[in-house]
């Protein structure tokens, strides 16, 4: 029964190991995600609004703009809050203010939600160079104990600890896989939510001329 488990979960690392070399075949070598690898955003991808004016870059000199910033872009804030209040805060401007505080959020959403979905990207390549030494090591280690198993003189006690830290290490790193699976998500996550923000900052501007 043990070498029978044994052999499904190394059948599992099997898969999964060279799947993670396919994934990545065409572009970037230790990018794992079905997802292709796009490591910055361009502002025109999210913004189609009127042309930002470099005042815009200033945002982090403005407290509520900026505080604003870091409010909106946070996931666990529900898209229909965040964009809640990016509505109340338009409506709380004067109407002078208006367009350069917009152009200033638009900005700063921008710069933060880009900057986080990069560290993002790097994060999941440091992870699936992780799985990657996993896999060798796994792999290592089936073979390994398959030779212990074929010495006549064998310890049946050491076989089964070996055994059982393979199946162990094993189960981690599926786990780890069904994790990379939904962190390779998250780049696209941000991205759709940052166009959703900056959608509304676009409505809010044309509903006021």
């Amino acid at each position: 029964m043990a070498r029978m488990s044994l052999v499904r979960s190394l059948a599992v690392v099997a898969m999964l190991a060279p799947s993670v070399n396919a994934r990545a075949a065409n572009t970037d070598p230790d990018w794992p995600c079905i997802q292709r690898k796009v490591p910055q955003l361009s502002l025109g991808q999210i913004w189609n609004g009127p042309e930002l004016p470099p005042a815009a870059k200033d945002y982090s000199k403005d407290p509520a703009v900026s505080g604003l910033v870091k409010e909106v872009a946070a996931r666990r804030m529900p898209i229909a809050e965040a964009q809640k209040k990016i509505k109340d805060f338009a409506a709380s401007l004067p109407a002078a203010q208006l367009a350069p505080k917009m152009a200033m959020l638009v900005q700063g959403m921008f710069d933060h939600m880009d900057t986080e979905r990069s560290h993002v990207i790097s994060g999941i390549s440091r992870y699936a160079r992780k799985q990657l030494e996993m896999a060798a090591a796994l792999r290592k280690a089936a073979s390994d104990v398959d030779a212990l198993r074929a010495k006549p003189d064998a310890d049946p006690d050491d076989i089964e600890r070996r055994t059982e830290q393979l199946k162990f290490a094993t189960r981690i790193f599926n786990e780890r896989v069904q994790s990379l699976t939904y962190v390779c998500e998250v780049p696209t996550i941000i991205e759709q939510r940052l166009y959703q923000l900056a959608k509304v900052v676009s409505e809010t501007l044309a509903a006021k001329k």
